[in-house]
């Protein structure tokens, strides 16, 4: 492993992970993103193909025969979130920022295609590499599925940055190992009157804060304790004047579930829940769902590949990290293909704002980290084609 990684260099992942830091893009506006990745393949030999219009799907074939093939993924896209850090490196669209690190997957992955393409003559058959756009939203993952990326690949690895565990650290997950996740949206329709003469109207935000509660209850009172439930709700709007009875309010939330059919009944008891609390007030409820993604399954065989890896690079592995109820889309790989999805520590306990946590202005990470994830993803994909991580 230690030949694989010396090939890694600290400086041009850097550079990389800082330009893409600087020019953050919402989920599938990722162009300049797309482009900047195809630049860096395209110099190191490796053909490339758009999958939808930001995503990009890289092939490098093993000189040697062969027709194993594994993938690799990583996300491209930020998020609308204020930067608050005073770095150089600060992102310059306003209101943009790489807050989940999709900045330091994307480098780490091409870090790594950059140490394969160097080994190709070593290997047989391909490694994919998967840019995949549009994670944050839940999509990117089903283009790169239905274009038959994963045709004939055994093996798909995936990694995330962990600021919650120091440089060195990689954290594994056998089985669930995140929640699956939806998100609701409420519409509450009542009529409008003067607040002096409530009981000629029917009051929308007075339903939207009743809805609000006794959605809240079925995770105490209708879900098992033994059982892994969250129901979020992050959103309330409502009303148009301090004086007026609202006749329309709107909230949204999120449910985490790792049980198919808690997952599919809590659907139900919301809509029902909703729909009656309304009614009580007069007030009509449409609820409407959209599946962001399914439960993130790792196979327990590839989180012990990965863990030989981690262990060879010389990082500390915690082969039992605790189920983590935030969603990842990788999960939808992980459907087709036995796979494992790695968190990589990235917080350095002298520089505090590598500390502060995911989607927040103020994330960073220590860019040594960069080092470790491009050399676990080359050294996941060597020790799958050739079951060694040795060269």
């Amino acid at each position: 492993m230690s030949t694989i990684a010396d090939r890694i260099q600290k400086e041009w992942l850097t550079q990389i992970r800082r330009d893409l830091h600087r020019h953050p893009e919402l989920a599938l506006q990722e162009y300049r993103t797309a482009e900047k990745i195809e630049e860096e393949l395209t110099k190191l030999g490796i053909s490339h193909t758009r999958v939808g219009e930001t995503g990009v799907l890289g092939i490098l074939e093993g000189s040697l025969p062969g027709a194993a093939a594994v993938a690799l993924r990583a996300d491209i896209d930020a998020l609308p979130i204020q930067e608050t850090n005073d770095v150089d490196y600060r992102s310059q669209a306003p209101g943009v920022m790489h807050a989940c690190g999709h900045d330091a997957h994307t480098a780490s992955l091409l870090g790594a295609a950059k140490a394969l393409s160097e080994v190709r003559e070593s290997f047989g058959g391909q490694v994919r590499f998967i840019f995949q756009p549009a994670e944050e939203t839940g999509g990117g993952a089903r283009d790169f599925l239905s274009s038959g990326a994963l045709k004939d690949v055994r093996r798909v690895f995936g990694l995330h940055c962990a600021p919650d565990l120091p440089l060195g650290t990689v954290g594994l997950t056998p089985g669930i190992n995140n929640a699956a996740v939806d998100l609701f949206r409420i519409e509450l329709r009542g009529k409008s009157a003067h607040v002096s003469v409530p009981q000629h109207g029917a009051d929308a935000l007075y339903a939207a804060s009743a809805v609000v509660v006794a959605v809240q209850s079925l995770v105490t009172r209708r879900t098992s304790p033994t059982e892994p439930v969250l129901i979020g709700i992050g959103r309330l709007a409502a009303g148009t004047a301090y004086n007026a009875v609202a006749e329309y309010a709107e909230l949204e939330g999120t449910t985490r579930t790792v049980n198919a059919a808690t997952r599919s009944g809590l659907r139900e008891q919301i809509d029902e829940t909703a729909k009656k609390i309304a009614a009580l007030s007069g007030v009509e409820a449409e609820v409407r769902w959209t599946d962001v993604t399914p439960a993130l399954v790792n196979d327990p065989t590839a989180c012990r590949e990965m863990e030989a890896v981690a262990g060879a690079l010389g990082a500390h592995v915690i082969a039992d990290r605790p189920l983590s109820l935030g969603g990842d889309n990788f999960a939808e790989y992980l459907n087709a293909v036995p796979g494992c999805y790695a968190y990589l520590g990235t917080a350095d306990p002298a520089r505090p704002e590598t500390l502060n946590g995911l989607h927040c202005g103020s994330f960073d990470l220590a860019e040594d980290a960069l080092v470790t994830g491009a050399a676990l993803y080359a050294g996941a994909a060597l020790n799958w084609l050739l079951g060694s991580v040795e060269l």
